[in-house]
């Protein structure tokens, strides 16, 4: 079987319609930069080498890749004059033989088999030079194939350079060739930078490689969708919806149920178990991982969050956390990075955790916030109660047993600790520990100042209702004092 012997990724460019700090070939599609996407695809044609162009903000993509493909050599294109100027410089020091993949940073739907088929058929065919072509419903923006009477490769023009009949061509240059090496680096020699853009395109070898008796052909792909590129965050948005479907369609088809595939956003790095049930509006992303039977949304967010069997997330956000089996989480929740859910734990609506563990069936069932802490199994903590974790310099952490009650509107004041079985007041401030099996009861004793609404608020509705009551100006008598 022939062999690849390199790959040439073209990532210079300046992406100047991405509008953007971030170089074009960062920005990311289901999770992942599209140079990324590339990469991954000319992976499976196990090429000898891998060159990347590098060029506009060449620190942040160089960084990008030596942390994500640190096998792949980096190639400098100082002054960008173009993509064939671009191949030149990546070929100071290949091979002097063999075949070479061509390819843009900017296509990140094209797949590994496209491209393997796209070789197997240069391969088979024996020529020197092809390229993969598409026919697309609005060729406009792409350079258009030219064939002869015959059907065969003419030339490839340019969209600039294109006359009014070549603009008609509904077929394009995908930007993926294959060439034999000594034949390009000989039709390189004779490139020139006559055309509109004042720069030399790597498609005008097509045309000297015909004129020098040599063989050229365009393969057309099956699926044009796989080739389209991203200029511009219109088109960014258009290939990440085609990801999208794809990566939907299958999990769909390894038995996942995702009621609305449109509003339902999954990376590709996520894994979910079969008969998993995902509502609308649910995005899941990171290293995301969720077991059999849980339910996922509606409108809910999880990055890189682990998911247990059965466990259920209901419009909620959840980071960096783990969800135990048969847990409920919202909704209106908030999982911060650090947290720990047990096994039929629940935190339920609009509570936010941080950094802490829910043991086994222990609840948080609404209004609370809880920061740092450790919460052992079967315990209940009541509406609105604080894990107040902050002096204003440091944090510190809360330890609350099994089995634990915990009333309504109470504040932990870490450092502290609730031993097993114990319960706190409602409406206490807890600064110190609470021993197992006791009350902990923390705030004063009520005082009712009567007649106050009709001393300090005559003539409102309060007091009028107050004095059809039978409340009196009370002559500041205070109940509840000795």
């Amino acid at each position: 079987m022939r062999q690849l012997d390199l790959a040439i990724v073209l990532a210079a460019g300046e992406g100047t319609r991405m509008k953007s700090k971030l170089p074009k070939v960062l920005h990311e599609i289901a999770g992942r930069p599209m140079v990324d996407h590339v990469l991954s695809a000319i992976a499976a044609l196990h090429a000898q080498e891998v060159r990347v162009v590098v060029g506009a903000s060449r620190e942040l993509v160089e960084a990008h890749l030596q942390s994500t493909f640190p096998d792949a050599k980096l190639v400098l294109q100082e002054q960008r004059n173009g993509t064939g100027h671009a191949v030149q410089v990546a070929l100071e020091g290949a091979p002097e033989i063999g075949t070479v993949l061509i390819l843009a940073g900017d296509t990140p739907l094209l797949t590994a088999p496209t491209l393997q088929e796209f070789f197997d058929v240069h391969t088979g065919l024996g020529v020197d030079a092809s390229v993969l072509s598409a026919e697309v419903p609005d060729p406009f923006g792409y350079g258009r194939i030219v064939r002869d009477e015959a059907g065969e490769l003419s030339a490839i023009v340019e969209e600039r350079d294109a006359d009014p009949l070549q603009k008609e061509i509904d077929e394009i240059n995908t930007g993926v060739y294959l060439f034999d090496i000594a034949a390009l680096r000989s039709a390189l020699a004779g490139l020139k930078s006559g055309n509109s853009a004042g720069e030399i395109y790597l498609t005008d070898v097509f045309a000297l490689l015909k004129a020098a008796g040599q063989s050229a052909t365009a393969i057309q792909s099956q699926d044009y969708t796989e080739t389209l590129g991203a200029n511009d965050r219109s088109q960014l948005a258009d290939c990440a919806a085609i990801m999208r479907d794809r990566i939907n369609d299958a999990h769909m088809r390894s038995g996942v149920s995702i009621i609305d595939p449109f509003t339902t956003w999954i990376d590709l790095g996520v894994e979910i178990a079969s008969d998993v049930t995902i509502y609308p509006g649910s995005a899941l992303s990171g290293a995301t991982k969720v077991e059999s039977g849980a339910i996922i949304g509606p409108r809910t967010t999880l990055q890189s969050v682990a998911v247990g069997a059965g466990a259920s997330i209901i419009e909620s956000r959840v980071t960096d956390s783990t969800i135990g089996a048969q847990a409920l989480v919202g909704p209106f929740a908030f999982i911060r990075p650090g947290t720990t859910l047990a096994a039929g734990a629940k935190v339920g609506a609009y509570v936010e955790v941080k950094n802490s563990s829910i043991g086994e069936g222990s609840k948080v069932p609404h209004l609370s916030y809880v920061g740092d802490a450790t919460i052992g199994s079967g315990t209940n903590i009541g509406a609105a109660t604080i894990f107040v974790n902050y002096d204003g310099v440091d944090k510190h952490e809360t330890t609350i047993g099994n089995d634990v009650r915990i009333g309504s509107d109470t504040m932990l004041i870490a450092p502290v600790t609730v031993g097993d079985g114990a319960y706190t007041a409602a409406g206490s401030v807890i600064t110190e520990d609470v021993p197992a099996g006791s009350m902990g009861v923390a705030r004063a004793k009520q005082r009712n100042v009567l007649g106050w609404v009709l001393r300090k608020r005559a003539g409102s509705r309060s007091a009028e209702s107050a004095r059809k009551a039978g409340a009196t100006d009370g002559a500041d008598k205070v109940q509840g004092e000795a």
